[in-house]
């Protein structure tokens, strides 16, 4: 079993909002560990957009409680009428990821006996403020969020998988069990590193003043994903069209030999931006354009030959170009970000 940083974090953060509440005696703790466990983020910002939203509601939340139970009591009918309104004002307010923990507040604090109802709402909104403070201090100074390491990483293991699809999908090499876990796992995998680019936008646009970022290398970040996605759709048309198509030993031939190119030009791509790559010694970028624009004219041509029979083939070649394209993007990026950088 493997731990990742944000499991790690979310364990030292209870812990040290637990801690703090036996220092200064204040009871229940529990309620500090449970806020510690809402507000930790995957990023610094969303972390701090989670603590002032948190601050927010929980007042409001609070408030909200304080009032109810000085004037309309706190039996349980007006309990659930209190925890109706907050939902909606937080939801009002944008703020829906606040709501659970805002309900705890709500919670805690209309559970007061007696007529302490002042004292344990100062207490128990203290507590709940100790656990959100906490996550955000373990957020920012242990172990913060390698987002470009992370991505990527994230984009080398995604290709990987993609490569291996696209050289065995016309080829039919693997076997359907096989390569449907492997397709499963590539749709996963790039709908999750749509959420990391996500991330690591938010973080450069919000967090700029703080710890500024290339704006040319994010622009290469997002046109890798671009390729991915288009990589993975040319999957999904192959899979859909391809043997439907009946296509000849020939036409096998073309389609695959012209991915296996296709594939070697997208590896080629990540050496080249790691700086792994002599350029003078390497033609295929001479070449792409070229064969690509062979390939397609041969589509075109099976296509007007055979328009009923051919048609699957041609949604696949269009998909193909359409991959091209955004692989010679990749490619001009790369070069533009190496020569505004080294300039």
């Amino acid at each position: 079993m493997i731990l990742g940083p944000r499991v790690l974090k979310t364990g030292i953060a209870v812990t040290l909002a637990l801690y703090i509440c036996m220092i200064l005696n204040l009871e229940p703790a529990v309620f500090a560990g449970v806020a510690a466990i809402f507000t930790v983020q995957p990023s610094i910002y969303r972390t701090w957009r989670q603590m002032f939203d948190q601050i927010i509601t929980n007042t409001l939340g609070a408030a909200v409680a304080l009032f109810s139970i000085y004037f309309l009591g706190d039996n349980p009918i007006i309990i659930g009428f209190v925890i109706v309104l907050v939902i909606s004002l937080s939801l009002k307010m944008k703020m829906e990821s606040t709501i659970p923990l805002t309900l705890v507040t709500v919670l805690a604090i209309m559970s007061a006996p007696g007529n302490e109802e002042l004292f344990f709402t100062m207490n128990r909104f203290f507590i709940i403020m100790i656990g959100i403070g906490s996550a955000l201090l373990v957020n920012l100074f242990i172990s913060p969020p390698k987002y470009k390491e992370n991505y990527l990483e994230k984009v080398h293991s995604i290709f990987q998988n993609m490569s291996l699809l696209l050289r065995t999908a016309v080829s039919n090499e693997m076997t359907e069990t096989s390569f449907q876990e492997h397709s499963k796992k590539l749709q996963t995998d790039v709908r999750k590193l749509e959420e990391q680019f996500k991330i690591f936008d938010e973080e450069r646009e919000k967090m700029a003043k703080l710890k500024p970022v290339n704006v040319r290398e994010i622009v290469v970040f997002k046109q890798m994903l671009k390729t991915l996605q288009q990589g993975e759709e040319v999957l999904e048309n192959i899979e859909e069209h391809y043997f439907q198509s009946k296509a000849t030993d020939e036409e096998d031939h073309l389609f695959d030999a012209h991915l296996e190119q296709l594939t070697r030009y997208h590896e080629y791509l990540f050496l080249k931006y790691e700086g792994k790559i002599r350029k003078q010694e390497d033609d295929i970028e001479q070449g792409i354009s070229s064969q690509s624009g062979v390939f397609f004219e041969q589509a075109l041509e099976r296509y007007i030959q055979n328009k009923d029979q051919k048609l699957r083939l041609f949604i696949i070649a269009s998909s193909i170009v359409e991959y091209t394209f955004h692989l010679q993007r990749l490619d001009q990026l790369i070069d533009q970000y190496y020569k505004v950088r080294n300039k």
